[in-house]
């Protein structure tokens, strides 16, 4: 039997609306047809309780501090897959097997290159410009470059328009790294992989012969496989909105972009990074956080809780891992910022103020310095975000564009502004 949930109105009426089931994760109330019902909306500021869309892609029980791509747990992808692997797994439902991995890997690496005339784009930035300003014109500008597969209803074009964004955004994130600090753009090669490519054209310079590390080049993989998708968060939602208009992808991923470089959103990791620095020392720890505790004092714990996660974010584990591996690496165990965090992270976790408030560690906490162990500047660190998220957002976008049910996004609102009035003439106002 059909699962139903009543509204009972103030006059008395009641209203019954189908009650859906997912495959896990909590019921849904179906309340398509509640405006034409009872002249009424719903009202969600942040669609804290409003499911926008049905997916197959992303699941999390913030609660039990779960994440599967796929229904694969995040914990085991990151342990015994690639970055490619995963973006097979996203956009096809399924891993790939070996014969489809290497066609997979063979087809984003020959569409690494970018179109000649497109760097000359970044001639028309300053210099000293944000690289996310920068990616978010660059990407936009895609459209103007590659037209030839801008048809959304047509699934061959919908597929070379994601193999182009996931192959050309490192080329494009490290073209911004390297125009920002004057030096020469370095092209792909296609003797690396994904992740080797990248670093390669973020540190290689033509006056000598760049070192891979298989380590580092590891720990980037893992970062980028941690980002690849998280649901139905701001940015995802906003590649969504701008998708059911009929925008084209790069439009639809230059709007992602743009979401992201929000410090509520994409930029966590720095924040948490510029408040190990504001601590500088473990022995202001206490002090610290007497006066995180003090909602006076404007201090903010950055890199603890979560919007979903109520529990230890499991993408921060496999970053703190990864943390060791690369200091140990690089020599750099007794990291000055890593022993702070790992100190800070102890105190919290014994504290009954965050434990109560379900307070934990999350991915940023960890990825902002892993990200500076491995050179890459702060400035940076957004756009290695949007190039790892990119394969979730073109799924997300797909998925939306396949879906008979998705319809242009118009979200309804409660108006608090004047009642209708007559305009007076200006001698009368």
């Amino acid at each position: 039997m059909d699962k139903k949930a009543t509204l009972t109105l103030a006059d008395g009426k009641s209203l019954d609306f189908p009650v859906l089931t997912g495959t896990i994760g909590p019921e849904v109330i179906d309340i398509r047809t509640l405006y034409g019902k009872s002249g009424m909306f719903t009202y969600d500021p942040g669609f804290l309780s409003t499911a926008s869309c049905n997916s197959s892609i992303t699941y999390i029980d913030g609660d039990a501090g779960v994440l599967l791509y796929r229904g694969y747990p995040i914990e085991q992808l990151a342990k015994h897959c690639d970055f490619l692997e995963t973006c097979y797994l996203l956009l096809n439902g399924e891993l790939p097997n070996a014969s489809q991995k290497g066609e997979f890997v063979s087809t984003v690496t020959r569409h690494t290159m970018v179109h000649d005339q497109l760097t000359r784009f970044f001639t028309g930035f300053r210099r000293d410009a944000h690289p996310m300003a920068v990616l978010v014109g660059v990407v936009g500008a895609l459209s103007a470059f590659y037209h030839d597969s801008l048809d959304i209803n047509n699934p061959e074009h919908r597929k070379i328009s994601a193999f182009r964004l996931i192959a050309k955004l490192p080329t494009i994130v490290a073209m911004a790294y390297k125009y920002n600090t004057g030096q020469p753009f370095v092209y792909p090669r296609n003797d690396l992989s994904y992740s080797a490519n990248f670093m390669r054209m973020m540190f290689a310079v033509p006056a000598e012969e760049y070192k891979v590390n298989d380590v580092l080049v590891r720990a980037l993989d893992r970062i980028l496989i941690l980002h690849a998708d998280h649901e139905q968060n701001a940015s995802t939602s906003t590649v969504r909105l701008s998708g059911s208009s009929g925008a084209n992808p790069f439009a639809c991923i230059a709007a992602g972009i743009a979401c992201l470089w929000g410090p509520a959103h994409g930029g966590a990791n720095e924040a948490a990074l510029n408040m190990l620095e504001e601590i500088g020392d473990a022995s202001k720890i206490p002090e610290f956080i007497k006066q995180v505790k003090d909602k006076n004092s404007g201090a903010k714990l950055m890199g603890f809780g979560h919007r979903v996660y109520k529990n230890y974010d499991p993408r921060a584990k496999l970053m703190r891992e990864t943390c060791y591996e690369v200091l140990n690496e690089l020599g750099l165990e007794n990291d000055r910022l890593f022993k702070l965090a790992m100190a800070l992270e102890k105190v919290a976790l014994e504290d009954d103020y965050f434990v109560s408030r379900k307070l934990y560690p999350n991915v940023d906490f960890y990825s902002g310095i892993v990200q500076r162990a491995l050179g890459i500047p702060v400035s940076m660190f957004t756009c290695i975000f949007s190039l790892a998220r990119t394969v979730g957002w073109i799924a997300q976008w797909n998925e939306m564009i396949s879906d008979p049910e998705q319809k242009i996004g118009r979200p309804r609102q409660l108006y608090k502004g004047a009642a209708r009035r007559e305009v007076q003439p200006i001698d009368k106002r």
